[in-house]
């Protein structure tokens, strides 16, 4: 087996230290919620490797530890608050309860990909002991230091420090999150044992007083008590490398005096829009999510073979989707060839002596679990004329223990014949359904075609595909893309910004995992659509819950009934992941044909008809965006709410404006995949555009406004920590915007329109033979303010 060696940064041959003995080390979650699809990847990539050393015939060893203690972060310091705390708090429940309920959820999660559980699972909590041993023993050796109530380990003590990342000092200091601490004697430094504040719930008495572990003790105990001081593999995520993994190494060979591990293995990040996948980003899913989404969690596990694992893999539903198929396409196959092989020596597990295959597979996984490589040798193997069916399906099975998608199980189950079995498909579907699909057979068999295409249609639209076959005819889900179109991101939707006006009114709504928000919405907008011609606009951005199935009967009626029996026509965007707020937004935005957008927050619940005072307000030329609910700011940091009309901006809640202005505007700034102060953002888009950003007070009372599901989902952490990643956007972009404040605003330098004489530079502007034809846009570098330009297409009205 080679494998690519972190530490030494080249694919190497693993040799073991004790012959025919592998023993492996796995970073375990910590349990204090559940573990997204990316950290599966990593898992498995861990499985594959021991499976391939079990089936080489080596003893292997697995340990992965569960952290079930919190490692208090260095922002909460002055609460004294950690993960685990932090979700015991919001859940209410102790900590240990929340361990043990998230720890339980982890090993589902392993189970239901087969990935083998490891031989032993510590538990942080268990080994306290273990690791106050190894502190006490670096500071008898000089290598770590109390200060301030803890004990830090030095790192200028360890020559090595870095060997592993590759970090120069400085880089660590500003990769480590904790790296701002008075107490450390360099900021490179790291906590081995921390103090515990007053009423802190998980602590342990110590010799430097009661306190609990830093992050990285617990693995060096945990690993050197059941694996030694020295040992061969220790796996992980890539974002495991600094700090951890470096301090794992530092304070384990610190401790011993020797080596610690030979081989250092790790997992690529899975991404989601080229990010890495992470809960505080927005674009995580868990397995639970993904299989009430239709798929089966082995589709992951396929997901995970089309890329070696060291390198980064962008996560879809669409990529799923395609590998449920393969999976689906390898099942089959193996069933066909059951079906005419010797089931006996199947069951027996007996295979042929050694082939040519055994060679061409190994020689795969050997070289760096090569899985992608693999994959395309077994497709190869099962298409093969050269051997018989009983022999290319035992090769396959045998394949199968490395592979791990359980074909033998499968195989030998039920379900591969009511997979193909008509009778059981129907008896799974609906009375009505059922009932259309049998008469549909029978005017088949009496040759009336057109009338039996038309219930196939009914079918098709119930969500259903049919398929005839000698046996009978078998009903199945459509999948998502054979009946609507999917995007993969917002400019997937052709821009109909500049479109002539098909509505009075384009609602815009975004939707992922809000149905009952999203539906009382809805509702509440055809019980008030009044005179107006409407269109509502959803993106369903990448729902786990009935929200898509909700979302899939409504694209199928494609239009909804209003208050006076007029038609509201419903448009359902349907995505192949979650976009993110901004792009979602975008999507919808591209999409419109009303003359007036509204931004529609699925909180909102309309109680009147909305739409005449947003006429009258933005039919006023001056007004770029209105709204029932208004902010001010005199710092650009604190937002305040504000009665107005005149304010820096309308919060999200409801936001409306004529869409003849989105080519001068532009679009939401995608980078925002939570909500929050989007709407600031997009508010001040219109105000340096010369536009007024107003508020229609009279709308707060034809609206009512439930509690935003979204946030209050969030722990306090969650909240404070996406907040400040949107912040951090919008001061980017605004930090110079004082002088569109309303606090601030000057008359004279607000420069309306493409016709003013400060059109150019702020102090003139086109002489006539540089203006377009009338009726014609060209697009440079212009202001309305003193100190903002932007640029866009824009008219002229004279010439």
């Amino acid at each position: 087996m080679k494998i690519y060696n972190t530490l030494t940064r080249r694919v190497e041959e693993i040799v073991p230290l004790e012959p025919g003995v592998i023993k492996m080390y796995s970073c375990g979650p910590t349990v204090y919620r559940n573990i997204h699809i990316g950290n599966l990847r990593t898992f498995t990539m861990a499985d594959w490797l021991r499976r391939a050393f079990e089936y080489r015939g080596y003893q292997v060893l697995h340990v992965k530890n569960i952290t079930d203690v919190g490692h208090m972060r260095q922002e909460m310091l002055d609460r004294g608050e950690d993960k685990i705390i932090a979700q015991a708090r919001k859940e209410g429940k102790t900590s240990a309860q929340i361990a043990q309920f998230y720890t339980r959820s982890f090993l589902e999660d392993e189970a239901s990909l087969h990935i083998l559980p490891a031989h032993v699972f510590p538990r942080a909590t268990q080994h306290v002991p273990e690791m106050i041993a190894i502190v006490q023993r670096l500071l008898e050796k000089g290598l770590a230091y109390e200060a301030g109530g803890n004990v830090y380990y030095d790192t200028q003590k360890f020559r090595d420090y870095g060997k592993l990342s590759g970090n120069e000092v400085e880089n660590m200091v500003a990769a480590n999150s904790e790296a701002i601490d008075p107490n450390r004697h360099h900021q490179e430094d790291f906590a081995l044992w921390k103090l515990a504040e007053a009423g802190r719930e998980m602590a342990w008495d110590s010799p430097w007083g009661r306190g609990f572990p830093g992050w990285h003790i617990e693995c060096s105990a945990m690993s050197m008590k059941y694996l030694g001081e020295h040992f061969d593999i220790h796996t992980g995520g890539v974002d495991n490398i600094f700090p951890h993994h470096e301090d794992e190494i530092a304070q384990s060979e610190g401790y011993s005096g020797g080596p610690f591990v030979n081989y250092w293995v790790h997992a690529q990040h899975l991404l989601a829009d080229g990010q890495k996948m992470a809960k505080s980003t927005g674009n995580a899913y868990i397995r639970t999510e993904i299989e009430q989404r239709g798929f089966d969690p082995l589709a992951l596990r396929m997901f995970y073979t089309t890329a070696l694992y060291r390198s980064r893999l962008n996560f879809t539903f669409r990529a799923l989707q395609a590998s449920q198929t393969t999976l689906t396409r390898l099942r089959t196959l193996a069933y066909q060839l059951f079906l005419q092989a010797d089931q006996a020596l199947l069951r027996d597990h007996q295979r042929p002596g050694h082939t040519h295959w055994d060679d061409e597979f190994l020689q795969a996984i050997e070289d760096d679990l090569n899985l992608p490589r693999a994959m395309s040798i077994i497709w190869r193997l099962l298409r093969s004329a050269e051997d018989d069916p009983t022999t290319r399906l035992s090769l396959l099975l045998d394949f199968d223990r490395i592979l791990g998608f359980d074909l033998y199980t499968y195989l030998f189950s039920e379900t591969p014949r009511q997979e193909h079995d008509p009778a059981f498909s129907l008896s799974q579907l609906a009375n009505n359904i059922k009932a259309t699909v049998l008469q549909r057979d029978q005017l088949r068999q009496q040759r009336e075609y057109t009338r039996a295409d038309q219930l196939r249609q009914a079918v098709n639209q119930a969500g259903y595909a049919l398929r005839d076959t000698r046996a009978g005819t078998q009903a199945l889900p459509r999948r998502l893309e054979d009946e609507f179109h999917v995007l993969s991101s917002s400019r997937d939707v052709p821009n109909g910004s500049l479109q002539p006006d098909l509505y009075d009114f384009s609602i815009n709504l975004i939707a992922h995992n809000n149905r009952t928000d999203l539906e009382r919405c809805i509702q509440s907008i055809c019980r008030h659509a009044g005179d107006q011609k409407l269109e509502i606009l959803v993106v369903e951005n990448g729902s786990t819950d009935d929200t898509l199935a909700y979302l899939q009967h409504l694209a199928r009626q494609q239009a909804l009934t209003g208050s006076k029996d007029q038609s509201v026509t419903i448009k359902v965007l349907f995505v192949d992941h979650n976009m993110g707020f901004g792009a979602g937004r975008n999507a919808t935005l591209r999409a419109s044909r009303g003359k007036y957008v509204v931004l529609l927050d699925t909180s909102i619940e309309l109680k009147a008809a909305i739409w005449p005072l947003l006429c009258h307000t933005l039919d006023d030329p001056q007004v770029g965006l209105a709204g029932p609910y208004g902010l001010v700011t005199n710092d650009l940091r604190d937002f305040e709410e504000a009665a107005g009309p005149a304010v820096d901006a309308i919060e999200g809640y409801l936001m409306a404006f004529r869409r003849s202005l989105l080519h001068e505007v532009g679009w939401f700034n995608e980078k925002f995949r939570f909500y929050r102060l989007a709407d600031v953002y997009y508010s001040f888009m219109f105000k340096t555009s010369g536009y007024q950003v107003v508020t229609i007070p009279q709308l707060q009372e034809q609206i009512i406004k439930h509690p935003h599901r979204e946030w209050y989902s969030l722990n306090e952490e969650e909240q404070r920590t996406k907040s400040k990643k949107n912040y951090d956007i919008f001061r980017t972009r605004w930090h110079h915007g004082q002088s569109l404040l309303t606090a601030n605003y000057q008359p004279e330098q607000r420069w309306f329109g493409h016709d003013h004489p400060y059109h150019l530079e702020g102090d003139h502007t086109h002489p006539a033979e540089e203006l377009p034809e009338p009726g014609t846009m060209h697009s440079h570098k212009h202001q309305h303010w003193p100190d903002h330009d932007h640029e866009h297409p824009h008219y002229h009205t004279y010439r």
